[in-house]
């Protein structure tokens, strides 16, 4: 299965994973569009591992405006591990299906004890554990980096750039609604500010992907 290519099994082999799993009394659970994994105030019970399907990470204002941290749409993809290993530390988001989607539970003391005869395995999973909880630290200050910028336009060009794939081209990973929640603007803003790009001759936009034309151009705005 994809998931087993997941960074979280680095290094463990196919009969390792198995033993993992099923010493961990992992379960796998299907949501469908628009049902909630957890809620804001929840005390975090599981490390998710996302399977098929599409699961954002949100939070809502005060006006009921929905902001989106982040999405997950990869099978492998882990989601809640931060806020899993804070001591008494509530989830201050909630997870949300886009679509329906398949993700596996592992529960939270399975990291905290041995597990017997798979315990080198075991190991190995905390290790794995920990190497991308650091990377998770990572991505967070980059998006406090590119959300501390003062214009749209600075906001998508910083994003854009942590995105950069070969030849200036970016496979946007989420669409127009997810990444205005993802920006903190709304999607007819950011629209109109990637349209004005365009017409500026900075980037191209076919669907989802978007050509970097003036890269030196680009850095001069941040």
């Amino acid at each position: 299965m994809e998931f087993k290519r997941s960074p979280l099994f680095r290094g463990i082999p196919p009969e390792g994973i198995s033993a993992c799993l099923q010493c961990s009394d992992s379960k796998t659970t299907t949501y469908q569009k628009g049902e909630i994994l957890f809620h804001t105030g929840d005390t975090p019970q599981y490390l998710f591992l996302l399977l098929e399907g599409c699961i954002a990470i949100c939070r809502d204002s005060s006006g009921g405006e929905r902001t989106m941290i982040n999405v997950f749409q990869q099978s492998g993809q882990l989601f809640g591990e931060v806020f899993l290993f804070l001591q008494d530390q509530p989830y201050p988001c909630y997870g949300v299906a886009e679509q329906t989607s398949k993700v596996m539970e592992i529960p939270k003391m399975f990291f905290y004890k041995p597990c017997g005869k798979t315990c080198d395995y075991h190991t190995r999973l905390i290790q794995n554990t920990l190497s991308l909880l650091a990377s998770k630290a990572y991505f967070l200050n980059q998006k406090v980096r590119l959300l501390s910028f003062p214009t749209l336009r600075q906001k998508i060009i910083a994003y854009l750039l942590q995105q950069e794939q070969a030849n200036q081209m970016i496979t946007l990973p989420m669409n127009r609604e997810q990444l205005a929640g993802y920006l903190g603007v709304t999607r007819p803003s950011l629209s109109r500010e990637l349209m004005k790009m365009q017409k500026e001759s900075l980037i191209k936009i076919e669907g989802r992907t978007v050509t970097i034309l003036q890269p030196e151009q680009l850095q001069q705005f941040l």
